[in-house]
């Protein structure tokens, strides 16, 4: 994972961002934005290093890397539900990569941030039985 040039992990999502390259930079702002869109009342945070979106638990978190870019959606079913859709990225259990030149579609993004939204309002009814 890319960390900030005085190897202190950044403290905000800005921060992170303003260590990366220019391309990868505009990558994640445009990922970022989408997230927001999708998600309006989510808190930004950094959590284990790398940008998360909050809502009722952590929604995703995305990361840069030497080769690549990453989104991190918290649920591995989800991803092989998705199986069609990111069948041009290459996948593993619990991250989608892709690259400045094949980013994620804004539709994609959208679909997989309201998905965990829905999730993570399921889990919270389902603790507190409301």
């Amino acid at each position: 994972m890319i960390k900030s040039s005085n190897k202190k992990p950044a403290g905000s999502i800005d921060e992170y961002l303003s260590a990366l390259p220019a391309e990868t930079k505009a990558t994640l702002e445009k990922l970022r934005q989408t997230i927001r869109k999708a998600a309006p009342t989510a808190e930004e945070a950094i959590s284990y290093g790398m940008p998360a979106f909050k809502y009722h638990g952590t929604l995703v978190y995305f990361a840069a890397f030497k080769n690549h870019c990453s989104l991190f959606p918290g649920n591995a079913g989800l991803i092989i539900s998705m199986k069609e859709e990111l069948s041009t990225y290459h996948t593993s259990k619990g991250t989608i990569q892709f690259t400045n030149e094949n980013p994620l579609p804004s539709k994609l993004v959208v679909k997989i941030v309201k998905a965990r939204v829905s999730e993570n309002v399921s889990k919270q009814k389902n603790k507190t039985g409301k």
